[in-house]
């Protein structure tokens, strides 16, 4: 609660904070110097959130996928079964899909990369689905390898899932200064997309023990994308409570707030009403954990009351194994008591009937 206390403070002081010019220095590289502060205000915000249907949906990655880069790279990208998948998810009336990009797969092709986004984007379309790319993460594994991407270890959670630029180089502005071409080059060819509702710039930074290691790129990719411009808003999602630092940079520069809460009802409410004193749109980017009792049928349900856009994690049981807990592994790889994340099987049939009936009814399906 006290963290809770915190960060209200934090969203007030943040409030008035969207004037201003931001100068980042980084060692070893020349001082990255942000266009005038382009901040969206809470009115605009507000605005174009009223544009949209209420916002539903997943974090996707097709079944076959392990990680990003076996989404994103030449050899792997698979748009059957992304066209299958998606259909499954407008089925259930979802049209959002949280996506994460990868800098290794631009970095091997950059061309060709864009094509595959463009490609995903025209199949997501087509079921009439949305669709909030990421740029960087700072979960899991430290790596990240382009070519041939591991194998799924049996019975872990995201057991292959890779950070993104990686532990080195997220620490190490001189290194991380070469991501912005990257960074700029994707938001210029697809800054007016329609196809595209906003950009995530950096999923759970600090995460992995870095902390506030992460500043520093989460500072520089809000001035890259700025100097862009992009139509859709940009957003950074809160995730630790106590990583002051962090929550204070992102609220200070997201034009909408977004966070992740895999927590029950009860906490869930409370963490609403705190976002909310921001006068900005909120979106919960991830959600639902079932053991966790952060399910479909409480958490859904309070998101669609509070008006706050729900994107849960996962939507086909697959190489990402993110059915098992995040640190409960079946080393026999059997079939969970009850599945963590996910919405349905690889055949297409739903893990649970009631849970997609409820997600119909609330999309108005």
């Amino acid at each position: 609660m006290k963290q809770l206390l915190l960060l209200c403070w934090l969203l007030l002081a943040a409030s008035g904070s969207y004037a201003q010019k931001t100068k980042i220095k980084t060692k070893g590289a020349p001082a990255v110097v942000a266009a005038a502060d382009r901040r969206w205000t809470p009115e605009r915000a507000q605005a174009w959130y009223k544009t949209h249907a209420w916002i539903s949906g997943a974090n996707f990655a097709p079944s076959s996928a392990i990680n990003q880069l076996e989404m994103w790279q030449a050899a792997t990208f698979d748009p059957n079964t992304i066209d299958r998948e998606l259909g499954w998810a407008e089925s259930i009336g979802f049209n959002t899909m949280r996506v994460f990009l990868h800098s290794v797969a631009w970095q091997q092709d950059p061309a060709g990369f864009k094509k595959r986004v463009n490609d995903y984007l025209a199949l997501a379309d087509k079921h009439h689905i949305q669709t909030i790319f990421v740029f960087f993460d700072d979960c899991w594994n430290k790596e990240p390898k382009p070519g041939l991407q591991p194998a799924p270890r049996t019975g872990i959670h995201n057991s292959g899932w890779m950070q993104d630029p990686g532990d080195a180089v997220s620490r190490d502005s001189a290194s991380f200064i070469k991501l912005k071409p990257y960074v700029q080059d994707v938001l210029t060819a697809f800054k007016t997309d329609k196809r595209v509702l906003f950009w995530d710039l950096y999923n759970e930074p600090g995460n992995s023990e870095k902390r506030t290691t992460s500043l520093p790129l989460v500072r520089n990719v809000f001035a890259w994308a700025r100097e862009v411009n992009p139509e859709q808003p940009l957003s950074v999602g809160l995730w630790a409570w106590d990583f002051t630092a962090l929550n204070a940079l992102q609220l200070r520069h997201s034009d909408i707030i977004t966070y992740h809460d895999y927590e029950d009802e009860a906490w869930h409410l409370r963490v609403i009403q705190l976002l909310k004193a921001s006068g900005r749109p909120v979106i919960c980017t991830e959600y639902m954990a079932r053991p966790r009792n952060s399910r479909f049928a409480n958490i859904m349900p309070l998101l669609k009351r509070e008006n706050v856009g729900a994107i849960n994690w996962g939507l086909v049981e697959g190489k990402t194994n993110t059915k098992y807990a995040w640190d409960t592994p079946l080393a026999d790889g059997s079939e969970p008591i009850e599945w963590f994340h996910e919405v349905f099987r690889q055949d297409g049939q739903p893990y649970r009937r009631d849970e997609t009936d409820l997600i119909k009814k609330l999309n108005g399906k």
